[in-house]
């Protein structure tokens, strides 16, 4: 137990509304006191985060993350349950948090320092960092009333990150901030998970939990539904959005998971109406069968649908991704005007796709998905993740790095 800095053991957090606050005061001295209505926020939450550990909690809006990170650090009190700390927390949950909108950017930093236990002195000592991490300039003398959301985003990111903490909670808030600050303050986050420090990460951005993560929880209504790696959650997740959208009230949500022996998770989700008769890539002269491609190689991605019920129109997508699950390219025929219409039961259709490889050396997968708009959250017929996965070898293109390669040479002249 000694590198668990973090455990929650049937954690629960209760809403309850009273017919006066009389029978509120009742409840609070031990009275019997029966609520008119209960909400439970969250519910029977179970886990631990070990030194070093990046974990995110994704879900729906509503599903309890946030009241969970506020139990987590105090903000609020857990109905049941309990929670263990082992070392210091720091965590940017709201912005404006902790800060006062008449202070000074400065001002705000002893007020929020001192909220966070540290004196006076060591204060003065770590304020030069702050706010040269922050950026802010001559609006760091200014009232914070006059900030814009991404420079209170600065502020904050900086006061909670100017001494390294055991346990580092970011609930969202940095998705207000410019692209620039978020790379420095992403870039600031891996280097103190280097170090030792855990994450405990909200957001909706799912590449960042990919990038970030090492675990990832997916709350719905106030429980885990699951726990699991990155590829597996983030996947199951989409594919569960994609199902609801798509589900009659009440039907039952379809998703088929399993994790393939190349390591790779296949995600499956649909109503199948339209579903994937064959998927295979060939080598665009020989028309044989590639497992493993070269770098300039021509090919082509050979796609065959089985209609299953009539259907108006049908699209094609497609999401070519790298073994980080980032996604190197993608696009569908609803984008590419090449829409197929009034299709019947029993109907196939081939959709070939021919390109260059143009990847860099390394694994990667296409996930299909076939649909009737630019959306899968509208019809999805078939949506199936990492469905083709195949490797990219460099074998006559001379050295070169990164996941893609340029057709290009140098060109030199002396003066």
């Amino acid at each position: 137990m000694s590198n668990v800095v973090l455990n929650l053991h049937n954690v629960g957090k209760c809403f309850a509304t009273y017919r006066s606050n009389l029978w509120r005061y009742l409840r609070w001295f031990g009275f019997p006191v029966r609520p008119e209505q209960e909400y439970w926020a969250v519910r029977d939450i179970s886990f631990t985060l070990q030194a070093g550990e990046a974990l995110a909690l994704i879900g729906q809006n509503g599903a309890g993350k946030s009241t969970l990170l506020k139990l987590i650090t105090g903000t609020l009190r857990n109905t049941t349950g309990n929670i263990a700390v082992n070392g210091r927390i720091s965590a940017i949950l709201e912005l404006g948090l902790g800060f006062n909108p008449e202070f000074t950017g400065r001002q705000n930093v002893y007020l929020s320092g001192g909220l966070m236990g540290l004196s006076t002195s060591q204060i003065n000592e770590i304020i030069p960092a702050i706010e040269s991490f922050s950026e802010l300039n001559e609006f760091f003398d200014q009232p914070l009333r006059i900030y814009s959301s991404g420079m209170q985003a600065r502020l904050a990111f900086s006061v909670a990150t100017a001494v390294r903490p055991e346990v580092l909670i970011v609930d969202e808030v940095l998705s207000v901030g410019d692209s620039y600050f978020q790379h420095k303050s992403f870039d600031k986050i891996r280097q103190f998970k280097e170090k030792g420090t855990s994450i405990l990460f909200v957001t909706h951005s799912m590449g960042d939990v990919r990038a970030l993560c090492d675990r990832v929880i997916l709350l719905e209504h106030g429980k885990i539904l699951k726990d699991g790696t990155p590829d597996e959650v983030v996947d199951y997740y989409n594919a569960l959005i994609a199902e609801k959208e798509n589900a009659e009230v009440n039907a039952e949500v379809n998703v088929e998971q399993r994790r393939k022996k190349n390591g790779w998770v296949f995600t499956r989700s649909g109503s199948f109406r339209a579903t994937v008769k064959e998927l295979v890539l060939l080598d665009k002269e020989t028309q044989e069968k590639v497992e493993t491609a070269r770098v300039g190689q021509k090919l082509v991605l050979k796609l065959t649908a089985l209609i299953k019920e009539d259907i108006p129109r049908l699209v094609l997508g497609y999401m070519l991704r790298d073994r980080t699950g980032h996604v190197v390219w993608g696009t569908n025929t609803w984008h590419t005007s090449q829409i197929v219409n009034d299709l019947k039961t029993g109907d196939e259709v081939e959709f070939r796709l021919p390109f260059t490889c143009t990847l860099g050396p390394g694994s990667y997968s296409f996930s299909p998905a076939l649909v009737s708009s630019d959306t899968h959250l509208e019809n999805n017929y078939e949506w199936v993740d990492n469905a083709l996965v195949f490797d990219v070898v460099n074998t006559d293109k001379g050295f070169f790095i990164g996941t893609n390669w340029l057709d290009a040479v140098f060109q030199i002249s002396r003066r």
